[in-house]
């Protein structure tokens, strides 16, 4: 379909990527070798240029140019990257180590752009501003009040533009533009409670009762602060910053820290890494091509491309996240998103087109630039991707991955320049997009200040947890981070390595008895059925669009049935076919990145330990020696005691008190592992440090428990303390207070303190209560025995107790 015409924008009815829709853009399977026969089973992939899964063609038979957008190095990378990367890595694994494509893999590193240059400039306006001995505490107090009064006012004006455009978008009955702007309205309010709490610290900080020193208040106040202040100062004197170096080095920085995150997660390093800065030059002669087309235009030192004349060309627009029927082809919003966090001063009908976007921006005071013959500036947000591909991979690009947020602008804006400057129809092949990592209800998002750094998750979790994790969720479908998510991982990672401990246990002991089994009965026949129909599942599963989660499923499927099987009573286990299910479920995981062959995790990786008798730690055999010296003298004299005439009971009590600590405190230290079963004890070796750490957390959940349970008998006995007090009262003294000064003979109030009569509803409701509180009363005398002091005081001492156990739990 090609469209032609000023303003005439080809449009969607739906953006769901999702769905087919017959509004789509042309998209067509690319050309093949056709000698070459394809292979047996057809990968499909979702495609967002067709919203549907597609079967993958590469354009060089089994080659396959594969471009991936990488970061903007403006701060520390989050889960949400991890989730974007990660899957990304797992697909590329799977794409070359099992279905045996050649990929050439491309990542580009975003090291200028607005979001680089305001957080540059604000880290260094504010490092001056420490550094700044002249501002006082008292005139940073000043400063903080004057930067947060500011941001409440901005904040304000936002919520109440973004309403208004919700009710002028219900007016017109644009139901795309009213779910945005609804959408818009739940990230702003999330932010606002962000600003509230801001708010609730930086006054904390601004208070004259602060005790701490001139210097340390000062510091605290800066730290809470900082968000606001820099703000307020960026828009001050963001301008004066004009050193290249403070940019660089802030970009350096965080790339450093990406590069150290993706080593970190385990993720492949890209077959090639550019970076923008170093591409420049290709750069602007990219945008000559542009503008030598017709299909670009100078304007105040800025270049824009001409959706209209791009159109007249014969080319279609917004293919990834097209506008709706009838509707302009971008909203305000969605343009604001295209032209970046700073104003490209993009005014006065600087612009042909309201929908026309930058390829180059004239630098303004305060931003780096470079020399071009448009004047002095620097890329457009969306120019990098397209020349940095473009010069790697070529004209023709077959798979252009990114997360979901990048369909529109970035990636349809790439489209559209790199196809202006190629001149062709369909600069990419296939497109695909993960979906969106929710953490409390929203996107995990730096600009909502909900995420979880990177860092921050593996403190607390694996690398390989993490990854399990992706790999149990659709890539390319959104998912919530959460405890249950995490927790779910590692039960699985838990599941998988069980087993192969139990394979290896199994085929060491057979190969000992020279044993492995000559025969199948009905239960190894429907064990093997078992393992071929998952070696079949997974083979469909990854064929359907990288399909882990039932990869995975039918993983732990074969996993379950086999632990089932050897359930069994009075079955010899088939070793062979245990280990081929062993084997192949470690290959898959391989191919996933979940054994990476440094660790002691698969079946056959050796454990914690060698054949040589040396732990992972390098211990040598002294420490087994010790640790079965020490042993044997702890039983013996337990048995030379009960020999002596002791408890014979006692002593044998002793003595499986010594083997259950030999199995859960000093084996785990040297690396192995037992298990009791009701046949026999199962070890195998492990890496110690495994163990530990999961000694340690099982002791921090058996923590938690009684935590919990000590807490939930403190409550419980505050509420019998509180009973006793108030039953304690006699009933014909309970209303004897300062409210009444005149009762009856059974205590109930008849006068008010200012010699108002209480009615007569109230005395009736009163000797009620003075009922009520007679059976109290008369109960806790026949429970305590007429001693309620007693009583009290024994609850008072139970209560100091749990309390002296939490406060002991909780160092």
């Amino acid at each position: 379909m090609s469209l032609s015409g000023t303003g005439n924008y080809c449009q969607l009815a739906s953006d769901n990527g999702g769905s087919s829709c017959s509004h789509r853009h042309p998209w067509h399977t690319p050309e093949i070798d056709t000698s070459t026969p394809l292979a047996a089973g057809q990968l499909l992939l979702l495609n967002t240029l067709t919203g549907q899964k597609e079967p993958f063609v590469p354009m060089n038979q089994r080659h396959v140019k594969w471009y991936t957008c990488g970061p903007t190095v403006y701060d520390s990378s989050h889960v949400g990257h991890a989730r974007t990367y990660l899957s990304f890595d797992i697909m590329r694994r799977i794409m070359s180590d099992y279905f045996r494509y050649n990929v050439l893999y491309h990542i580009n590193t975003t090291d200028i752009d607005d979001k680089i240059i305001l957080r540059a400039r604000q880290n260094e306006l504010m490092r001056l501003l420490e550094e700044d001995s002249s501002v006082n505490y008292e005139a940073l107090v000043l400063l903080a009040k004057e930067a947060l009064l500011e941001a409440k006012v901005k904040s304000e004006e936002k919520e109440m533009a973004i309403k208004l455009a919700i009710e002028e978008a219900i007016v017109k009955k644009d139901s795309r533009g009213k779910t945005e702007q609804e959408g818009l309205l739940e990230q702003h309010i999330f932010k606002r409670k962000k600003l509230e709490e801001d708010e609730a610290k930086i006054l904390a900080a601004c208070s004259s009762e602060n005790e701490q020193t001139n210097a340390s208040a000062r510091a605290s106040l800066l730290l809470v602060a900082k968000s606001v202040i820099a703000e307020k100062l960026d828009r001050e004197k963001g301008h004066l910053i004009t050193d290249h170096s403070v940019f660089n080095a802030h970009a350096q920085k965080y790339e450093r820290e990406f590069m150290e995150d993706m080593e970190a997660l385990g993720i492949r390093e890209p077959d090639v890494l550019t970076r923008v800065t170093e591409y420049v030059p290709k750069i602007i002669a990219f945008v000559e091509k542009i503008i030598d087309k017709g299909l670009a235009y100078k304007s105040n030192g800025s270049v824009y491309l001409s959706l209209d004349a791009f159109l007249a060309a014969g080319h279609n627009y917004r293919k990834l996240k097209p506008a709706g029927p009838g509707g302009a082809v971008s909203t305000a919003a969605e343009m604001a998103e295209g032209e970046g966090a700073l104003d490209t001063g993009a005014k006065g009908g600087e612009k042909r087109h309201p929908n026309d976007f930058a390829l180059w921006k004239a630098s303004k005071a305060g931003e780096p630039s470079w020399e071009s013959p448009f004047g002095p500036g620097r890329p457009g947000w969306h120019i990098e991707c397209s020349v940095v591909a473009g010069d790697i991979l070529g004209e023709r690009i077959d798979i252009h991955s990114g997360g979901e947020d990048l369909k529109f602008p970035h990636h349809d804006n790439e489209l559209a320049q790199s196809e202006a400057c190629f001149g062709c129809d369909q600069w990419v092949n296939y497109f695909t997009h993960t979906g969106h990592l929710h953490i409390d209800g929203l996107k995990m998002s730096k600009s909502l200040k909900n995420f979880i750094t990177i860092r921050q998750a593996l403190e607390a979790n694996t690398a390989r947890q993490l990854r399990i994790m992706f790999l149990l969720q659709a890539w390319d479908q959104p998912m919530t981070y959460s405890d249950q998510t995490i927790d779910d991982a590692r039960s699985k990672e838990t599941t998988f390595k069980s087993f192969f401990r139990e394979v290896e246990a199994l085929a060491r002991e057979d190969y000992l008895n020279q044993e492995v089994g000559w025969r199948m009965d009905d239960a190894d026949h429907k064990l093997a059925e078992a393992y071929m129909a998952a070696r079949q599942t997974v083979h469909e599963s990854l064929l359907d669009n990288f399909n882990t989660k039932d990869a995975m499923l039918a993983l732990l499927k074969v996993i379950n049935e086999a632990n089932a099987y050897l359930r069994m009573p009075n079955v010899k286990p088939a070793t062979l076919t245990l280990r081929s299910i062993a084997v192949y479920v470690t290959q898959i995981l391989k191919v996933f990145g979940v054994v990476n062959g440094t660790d002691d995790f698969g079946f056959g990786s050796g454990g914690g330990g060698g054949a040589d008798g040396k732990a992972a730690d390098g211990s040598g055999s002294e420490s087994y020696i010790g640790a079965m010296v020490n042993f044997r003298e702890h039983v013996r004299n337990a048995a030379l005691a009960a020999a002596k005439g002791g408890d014979a009971s006692s002593a044998i009590q002793s003595i499986l008190q010594i083997c259950d600590g030999l199995r859960d405190d000093v084996l785990p230290t040297l690396g192995v592992r037992l298990e009791d079963r009701p046949t026999g004890t199962m070890w195998n070796l492990e890496d110690p440090e495994v163990m530990m750490k999961e000694m340690a957390e099982k002791a921090a959940k058996e923590k938690e428990i009684q935590i919990g349970k000590l807490e939930k008998q403190l409550v419980a006995r505050t509420k019998d303390l509180e009973k006793v007090r108030s039953s304690m009262v006699k009933p014909q003294e309970l209303f004897k207070t300062d409210e009444f000064k005149e009762w009856d003979e059974s205590g109930a109030p008849t006068v008010m303190a200012n010699g108002d009569p209480v009615s007569g509803g109230q005395v009736k409701k009163k000797k009620k209560a003075i009922e009520k509180q007679e059976k109290a009363y008369q109960d806790l005398m026949e429970k305590c025995g007429n001693n309620p002091q007693e009583l009290l005081d024994s609850t008072q001492r139970e209560i100091d107790a749990i309390k002296s156990k939490l406060d002991e739990l909780s160092l």
